[in-house]
């Protein structure tokens, strides 16, 4: 999937603008940046365009994952946007919808794995059967 496609779904999913997209879009990524380990990211970001792996390059402190529950991924989603919780929550959900169509079934289980059952809710939609977009 190119950047431009991955941008347009996210605003399509989130009922924004692709300006709006692009912004939830990267606190999103940013904040997958912070939870997932180091090796993780870079597998993710080696699948994702080039403008959006550039949003996930690890440094050498983000090795190890910072472990934190749905409720903080959210709140952390929601400062870098500047946008409230309910509005990141919507955000986070459709931009892993995205990458669920955008990257390889295998690597998606990958980052899904390493999320503790309380962002299921987060994921669910993501992994749901017809969940991708369908265009007219």
């Amino acid at each position: 999937m190119n950047y431009d496609t991955f941008i347009d779904q996210v605003s399509q999913r989130t009922s924004t603008s692709s300006e709006r997209a692009v912004e939830l879009t990267r606190a999103v990524l940013e904040t997958f940046g912070e939870r997932l380990t180091g090796g993780e990211v870079l597998d993710l970001a080696a699948q994702l365009p080039q403008p959006l792996q550039l949003v996930l390059k690890p440094s050498p402190s983000t090795e190890q994952a910072d472990r934190f529950g749905a409720a903080e991924f959210v709140a952390r989603v929601a400062l870098r946007a500047g946008v409230p919780e309910p509005a990141a929550r919507d955000a986070v959900r459709a931009v892993f919808t995205t990458l669920r169509e955008a990257i390889t079934g295998g690597e998606f289980d990958d980052v899904a794995t390493q999320l503790p059952r309380d962002y299921r809710d987060l994921v669910e939609q993501a992994m749901a059967p017809g969940a991708t977009l369908r265009r007219a």
